[in-house]
C-alpha cells in the first residue's frame, strides 16, 4: 500500500470532521489544483530564463501564432490570454518598452489599435517557445504515452462541458 498523499490526508481529516459530506471530489479537484500549481512553477522557469513573465510569454505566443504579419488587436489578445483589457494594456506597455512589440492605430479605424511583434520579439518567442515545448515534453514524460493520451481525452471532454464555447 502506498503512503497517503497530501490530498488523501486532507480528505481523511474532512471525512472525520464532516462524515455527513462526500469529500471524494477533493481526490480529483485537489490533485488537479496541486498539479496545476507545480506545472505552472515548472513552466515559469523557462519563461524567466528568457526574461519573460508568464503573461508576457502568452502575449508574444498569441502574436506569433497569428502568422504573418504577427499582429492582433489588444482585445483579441485579451480574449486569447483570458485577462482583462486593463491587464493586457499593462503587458503590452512592458513589451513595447522592451522593444518586443509595437502598437499602432488600426487601418481604417482611428480608435482601434494593433499590436505587432518586432523582429526582436519574434526571435525571442521562437527561442522561448522551443524551450517551452522541450520543458512540456519533459513534464509529460512522467506519464506513459498511453496515460498521456487517455488523460488528454478525459481533460478535453471535461473542459468542453465546463468552459463556454
Amino acid at each position: 500500500m502506498t503512503e497517503p498523499d497530501h490530498v488523501s490526508r486532507i480528505q481523511a481529516e474532512w471525512a472525520r470532521e464532516r462524515p455527513d459530506l462526500d469529500v471524494s471530489p477533493q481526490g480529483v479537484i485537489g490533485r488537479l489544483h496541486r498539479l496545476a500549481a507545480h506545472l505552472t512553477d515548472e513552466l515559469c522557469v523557462v519563461y524567466r530564463r528568457h526574461g519573460l513573465a508568464e503573461g508576457e510569454f502568452d502575449v508574444l505566443a498569441a502574436l506569433r501564432r497569428a502568422g504573418e504579419p504577427f499582429e492582433r488587436a489588444p482585445g483579441e489578445l485579451a480574449r486569447f490570454t483570458m485577462v482583462t483589457t486593463g491587464a493586457m494594456t499593462k503587458r503590452i506597455d512592458r513589451l513595447v518598452d522592451a522593444g518586443l512589440v509595437t502598437r499602432r492605430p488600426a487601418t481604417g479605424d482611428g480608435r482601434g489599435r494593433v499590436v505587432a511583434l518586432t523582429a526582436a520579439g519574434r526571435e525571442l518567442i521562437d527561442g522561448a517557445f522551443t524551450d517551452h515545448m522541450r520543458n512540456e515534453r519533459r513534464l509529460l514524460d512522467a506519464l506513459t504515452p498511453d496515460e498521456a493520451g487517455r488523460l488528454e481525452v478525459l481533460l478535453t471532454g471535461w473542459l468542453a462541458r465546463v468552459e463556454p464555447g
